[in-house]
């Protein structure tokens, strides 16, 4: 509900709301510029003030004193700029021809008040954005302590989330004042203007010079708003004063102040609310305003861009019964969205056996289905046995679920080469279980999508159900590209851990769209993104993280090779020149960060190869440190004449290389404990840590962190909280 407030309406206005914030940045100018060529002179009295402007100009009818410090004098309705410090005249006033024109554009875009009330709309829909936008943010970084965590995700998202930050509070400032200005100029709310009145009579005596009057005397220029001088001849006439503080009338003989009516609570609010939308007078509110209007039409392009993304990700589930009328619930968790064709496949068989399906995301769970009689779960584990991103909310949302009639079933997806292998499906099921809801079926795990395994499933839930149920599952091919192998390099061998280096020429873009996009750097892939092998004998995809840049002109992966592994042995059998068919995937969330604190690198095995990609992109060289584990210096320590280099080089600052098959032996994790003091001191600068390797690895480094950072009162949980610690372990 919450994305939907969010994103409907963004989608909707943003045209409108992004032409309103770049004419209001425009807009925002005004105040600065008045500001660098105002006049000085705000020390002086009204009553001096207008002695020396009649001492130049005798006709004048009226002085102003704009709120950036221009005085005008109205002579016969012709304004004459005034330096206040003389009196003397600057010539005949002229407004920007450009701020005037975009004063009408912003109010009423030429349009009178049909343009307001398009106006007035738009800051309505930017109360919205930014109202929403800030709840949406909380939720995003896990809560009000983490909302300036380090952001994560894609370009667009990251971009999104720190332009929002930095711009939400002046961009909801200038939208809630703009609905207020806009009420006010349709008389919904008023200002608080005292209207027309008549002035009293002043005493008629002989006028005395100006410069003597009392009342004027104290009143400071920098109160003045207006003053309005007495009709020549007319000695019962009075001086109309209008400050920021109210209007009072002054005899002109005697200097008095004849009456004074201060300004009405909803005239004085009305006033400062102006300043805030306008900044006028206040030259930095101004530039602040501009600049968080300016962010607006970047937040609308990456907001689409986000919102087309997650679009075009999910797969179509034609012909949904909704939730309200669904006899059966498919809810899916999934990272990667490749359990959603699963779901697909299972909604369609449900469908034609004649059952109403409603298909949604795990933290889509509703708190009642008045018509479902089960819920079905797919599960995804993702990285170290933890909820996938669209699931991460499921546990906190069954507990208020509803579930008196409803029935489930929970199928795990994983792989088994990983340590968690379905652990958060599993902890789904004892949730459901827990909550007292009846299980259909067991639990069941799915490794690596087997089609073979989740048909099994289906007919095991079929008979549990009474009917048939036919779960013929066609996983859905990536787009692929043919990669050449240009170059290998084979390590490990001599201690039992072959593994291979492996180099391949990035394919030309097939279409020119895509080679602009590659050119511009739109299209290109980073270190620590996947690298998806697909070998010939398994329509499954094997992810391996990548150790290099596009700019680098090589797609470069690191592979173990492991017992009967089906691709770790079709990519041991590659030669330079042959090709493999890959895609790459996006992992942006593990990518270093633009900051320039420390960087901590722990990875073993293959795990170091993007590690040293991150190393290799250090241009600002931001000081790194690399703890890298290897079996022996002498087989497979990876990448060990580019370290060397890139420590002369300056990109990496220091290299903690250590082996377990050699005297006296150890792993990365035990480095870390023997190295605890500079840690924490690297922690107290900032440092972040970044980790690849094995589960185990990434286990044993979780623990031995733990240790070091304990003296801290931290802990890796807290880490990676606050967006300082990521891993890639598999």
């Amino acid at each position: 509900m919450l994305r939907c407030l969010h994103s409907i309406p963004g989608l909707l206005a943003a045209l409108v709301v992004s032409f309103m914030a770049i004419t209001g940045a425009v807009l925002s100018l005004q105040p600065l510029v008045e500001r660098v060529f105002a006049p000085a002179g705000n020390e002086m009295s009204v009553a001096t003030l207008v002695d020396r402007v009649l001492a130049h100009q005798p006709q004048t009818e009226s002085v102003v004193r704009s709120a950036s410090g221009a005085v005008t004098a109205y002579v016969a309705n012709l304004g004459i700029g005034i330096d206040p410090v003389t009196g003397a005249s600057l010539g005949p006033v002229e407004h920007s021809a450009l701020f005037t024109f975009f004063t009408e554009l912003h109010r009423s875009l030429f349009l009178g008040d049909g343009g307001r009330v398009v106006a007035g709309v738009a800051a309505v829909a930017m109360v919205i954005l930014a109202t929403s936008g800030i709840a949406l943010l909380i939720n995003r970084m896990g809560g009000w302590k983490q909302l300036f965590a380090t952001a994560r995700g894609t370009l667009s998202q990251r971009l999104h989330v720190e332009l929002a930050r930095l711009a939400v509070i002046c961009l909801l400032l200038s939208a809630m004042t703009g609905v207020y200005l806009t009420l006010v100029t349709f008389g919904i709310v008023s200002d608080g203007g005292q209207g027309f009145g008549f002035p009293p009579y002043g005493s008629g005596e002989m006028p005395a010079p100006i410069a003597s009057l009392s009342a004027l005397q104290e009143v400071p220029i920098s109160d003045l708003r207006s003053i309005i001088l007495p009709m020549a001849d007319d000695t019962q006439d009075v001086f109309t004063v209008t400050t920021s503080a109210g209007t009072g009338y002054v005899d002109q003989a005697s200097g008095a102040l004849l009456d004074f009516t201060p300004n009405a609570p909803m005239q004085t609010l009305y006033e400062a609310i102006y300043t805030l939308h306008t900044g006028q007078g206040y030259w930095w509110l101004g530039v602040l305003l501009g600049l968080a209007s300016l962010a607006v039409p970047v937040l609308m392009i990456t907001g689409t861009l986000i919102w087309l993304r997650r679009r075009t990700s999910m797969p179509r589930m034609p012909c949904d019964a909704g939730w309200r009328k669904a006899d059966t619930v498919i809810l899916v968790g999934s990272e990667s969205n490749t359990t959603w064709s699963f779901a697909a496949t299972l909604r369609t068989a449900l469908a034609k056996n004649g059952h109403a399906v409603h298909v949604a995301p795990m933290n889509g769970l509703r708190a009642s289905y008045p018509s479902a009689s089960r819920v079905l779960v797919l599960a995804a584990t993702y990285g170290n046995g933890t909820a996938p991103a669209n699931a991460n909310r499921f546990i906190e949302r069954l507990a208020r679920f509803q579930g008196t009639g409803i029935d489930y079933a929970v199928l795990g997806f994983g792989d088994r080469k990983f340590r968690h292998f379905c652990a958060y499906a599993e902890t789904v099921e004892h949730a459901m279980a827990a909550h007292g809801l009846k299980p259909i079926t067991g639990f069941e795990p799915i490794d690596r999508q087997s089609a073979q395994a989740f048909g099994q499933w289906g007919r095991r839930l079929g008979a549990a159900m009474g009917e048939t149920l036919e779960l013929l599952h066609q996983p859905t091919q990536p787009k692929t590209q043919s990669y050449k192998l240009i170059e290998r390099h084979d390590y490990g061998i001599e201690v039992q851990a072959p593994t291979v280096l492996l180099r391949f020429a990035i394919p030309a873009a097939p279409s020119w769209t895509q080679a602009l996009k590659s050119r511009l750097g739109l299209d290109g892939f980073f270190a620590g993104d996947l690298a998806g092998i697909m070998p010939p004998t398994d329509p499954i995809p094997r992810y391996y993280s990548i150790a290099s840049r596009s700019a680098d002109g090589i797609l470069e992966i690191c592979v173990r090779k492991l017992r009967g592994g089906v691709c770790s042995d079709y990519l041991f059998g590659l030669r330079p020149g042959d090709s493999v068919e890959a895609f790459v995937r996006p992992n942006p969330d593990f990518r270093p960060d633009t900051g320039c604190q420390p960087l901590i690198l722990i990875g073993a095995g293959a795990g170091v190869a993007p590690l040293v990609g991150f190393v290799r992109a250090n241009s600002r060289h931001r000081p790194v440190y690399l703890f890298s584990g290897g079996r022996d210096p002498s087989s497979d320590f990876l990448y060990r004449e580019e370290l060397k280099a890139q420590l002369d080089a300056g990109r990496l600052t220091r290299l903690f290389a250590v082996f377990s098959r050699v005297m006296g032996g150890r792993y990365v994790q035990h480095r870390l404990l023997d190295e605890a003091e500079q840690l924490r001191s690297l922690v107290r600068q900032g440092a972040r840590f970044m980790v690849c390797g094995s589960a185990a690895m990434g286990d044993g480094v979780r623990a031995s962190l733990d240790n070091v950072l304990a003296p801290l009162d931290l802990s890796v949980e807290r880490l990676q909280s606050a967006g300082r610690y990521a891993e890639d372990v598999y």
